[in-house]
This record gives C-alpha cells, structure tokens and sequence, in this order.
C-alpha cells in the first residue's frame, strides 16, 4: 500500500510539476518572414543510406526556400552506394544544388556521425552561411520546411530551433515502443523548459537549424566529437554559450527508416541508454529502481491488491495507473495510435528497463556503443587529447 502511494505521489509530481511534459502541443513559435531570407547550408551525415535516401533525399532538394541554400551529403564510408544513389537521385529530380563528399574513417576520439558533421560543415563554411541545417538522411522534410525553421529562428532570435520527427509507427513493434520512446524523452528533457532560460537543454538530432556563429562559438562539433548522443550535447554547448535553443515536435517532418522488428529498436535504443547515465552505476540503479516504481508498481499493486482484497492497495494502485495513461494518452493521438495502448505503457517501460541494462552489460563488457558496423570505446578508454 505504501509503495503504491509512493507511486501514486511520483505521478502526481510529474503531472503537475514536469514541465507538462506529457502535452504535445509544443510546435514550431510563432514566426513571421523576414524582410531578407539569409543563406543556409544543409549538411547531411550518411551511412549506409541506400535503402531510405529516396524517401527523403528529393525532399530536400525540393525546399521552397526564397533565399540561398545549398546540400552537403556526406557519405560516411558506406558499402551500399549511398553516395553514388544521392548524385544520381539529384540528377533525376533536380533542386537546390547537391555536392557529395566522403571524410574518411574518424580518428580515435570522434563518432563516425560526427567525424562526418564536421567534414560537412568544413564544406559548408567555404560558403559563410548564416545558418546549418543538421538533417539525418532518413528524414523526409516537407516543402516549406526549411522556410517556416528559418522564420521561427529569425523571429524568435533562437540560435537552435530542432524539431522532433515524426518516427515511423507501422509494424507492432513500432506501435509499442516508439510513442513511449517520444514520451520519455519529454519526460527527461520538457520541452517547454528549453526554451526558456534554464539549464534544460536538448536537440533532435533529425531536424536542427543551427546559425554558424553559435556553432562556431560552441566550437561545433568539435567541443561534442566523443558525444554519442550528439543532438542533446550539441544543445547544452550552445545554450552553456549563451545561446537560446527551442524544441518541439514536428507537423510535418518524418522519419522513414523502418524499425519492424523489436531487435531493431531494441538496437536503437541500447546503443546510447547507458551513456544518457554517464555510464555511471549509481545512476543506473536509481534509473532501474525509479522505473519500478514509476511504471511497474502501479498495475502491480492494482492487480495483486484486486487479488488479494487489499482494497487501498488496489486503489492507489489503480489511480497511479490511471494518471500514468492519462498522460500518455496525447502522445498517442499525436501518433494517431488507438487509447487502449495507453494502460499498457507499464509494459513498455519495462522493455526499455531491459534496454538500459542490456546498454549497461554492453559498455562493461568493453563493447561501448555500437552502430551500423563501428563500436565506440567507453570515453575513459579514449585518449586525452587536451
């Protein structure tokens, strides 16, 4: 009974005291067009690529953007053809100007992603642009996209404006576990409060407009080469500098990249779950213990308190069950997904509990974060570079 009040209490907090994370309706502020549409370079790190960058390469260079842009796609040492699929695809449809660059294998240090931002953004500054899209090369961007990012930067003087895509919600799998991968990011980082003048900071990494002299100043990416999640990291250098950095979720922004199959979301999530921790195993017990608490005790106690005609049991239980769907119930409709998924969150956490552990036995085990064929070292293995 006490822990279900316990429970009951961590909902409660959370409801009201979280930034209202559990809204969805944090969209792009209010803009309006500038008198002159400044330069933007957009740089697109890729790897591996061939089977999504024709859902979402065309729509970058079909951006209705007034003013000069211009696309760096950088080939991160795919087998597949992906840089020769994106000149061939720019043949085809045409649009904003395309150039396609290979940087080579990263130095010990850096992350393939970012080895390749840098290269990128090398390429790009040639050309002083005002501002950096940083786009993934699964993500499909509609046609005014890059237009409505730029008007909401100038408008509101951020000098980071990310939107969060739309991830693909069509196999079971991607139903279950990706809403709940949305709804946990807000929970950790409310996007409401990143707008505003506290130390919350964080960026989606599929969409995020950067102006170039933040960047420079934040001594991007260099200040984040070891970073392996590199959009929350970027977001803390540019607002530790003094820069304003806004994020929501995205209209009309969407991933393609298929995840059908729980080893691949499983993968997705693992490969970074511990270094959110800061591999620390402290932090991974209170996380592991906060999870039980927060998302398993409550049908936990309902069930077995119904069971066992514990009646206060079962009603705090209950009601902390209630409170936890209830929260979960906007980012469902935000994924057009059907309510009943909502009391079966408690599930879901728990597969994410595995995910971080799994993470966890991967990092000590001397594996670190793997991703398409490279595995990082632990960053106390990495050499100082000074």
């Amino acid at each position: 009974m006490w822990t279900a009040a316990g429970s009951l209490l961590a909902w409660l907090w959370l409801l009201l005291c979280q930034g209202f994370f559990w809204r969805t309706d944090v969209r792009l502020p209010p803009r309006a067009e500038p008198d002159g549409w400044p330069s933007v370079c957009v740089v697109v790190p890729a790897r591996d690529e061939a089977a999504v960058l024709p859902a979402a390469l065309p729509s970058l260079l079909a951006q209705d953007y007034p003013g000069r842009a211009e696309i760096f796609l950088v080939d991160d040492g795919s087998a597949d053809g992906t840089g020769d699929l994106a000149r061939e695809l720019a043949r085809r449809h045409g649009g904003l100007p395309l150039t396609v660059d290979s940087p080579g294998e990263p130095p010990a240090g850096w992350t393939g992603k970012l080895w390749a931002v840098r290269h990128g953004l090398g390429l790009a500054r040639a050309r002083e642009p005002e501002y950096l899209l940083l786009t993934d090369a699964d993500i499909a961007h509609a046609p005014d996209s890059l237009r409505e990012l730029v008007a909401a930067a100038r408008s509101g003087g951020f000098d980071v404006v990310s939107q969060m895509a739309r991830l693909r919600v069509e196999s079971v799998w991607e139903r279950l576990v990706v809403p709940a991968f949305v709804y946990f990011f807000a929970q950790l980082y409310p996007f409401r409060r990143i707008a505003g003048d506290g130390r919350t900071a964080a960026a989606a990494g599929g969409c995020v407009l950067l102006r170039a002299e933040a960047a420079e100043r934040a001594r991007i990416p260099d200040a984040i080469r070891q970073a392996v999640i590199d959009d929350v990291a970027l977001a803390r250098a540019v607002k530790s500098g003094g820069g304003r950095v806004w994020l929501g979720l995205a209209e009309r922004v969407d991933s393609v990249r298929p995840y059908p199959r729980l080893g691949d979301l499983w993968r997705m999530v693992s490969r970074s779950a511990y270094a959110q921790l800061r591999h620390h195993p402290l932090l991974l017990a209170g996380t592991v213990a906060g999870l039980a608490l927060v998302y398993l005790v409550p049908p936990m106690a309902a069930l077995a308190g119904l069971a066992a005609g514990r009646t206060p049991a079962a009603v705090l239980g209950g009601l902390a069950w209630l409170v936890m769907a209830g929260t979960y119930v906007p980012m469902l409709r935000y994924y057009r997904q059907p309510l009943w998924l909502a009391p079966l969150l408690p599930f879901t956490a728990f597969l994410y509990l595995l995910m971080t552990v799994d993470s966890a036995v991967q990092h000590y085990r001397g594996r670190g974060a793997a991703w398409k064929g490279r595995t990082y070292a632990r960053p106390d293995a990495l050499p100082d570079e000074g």
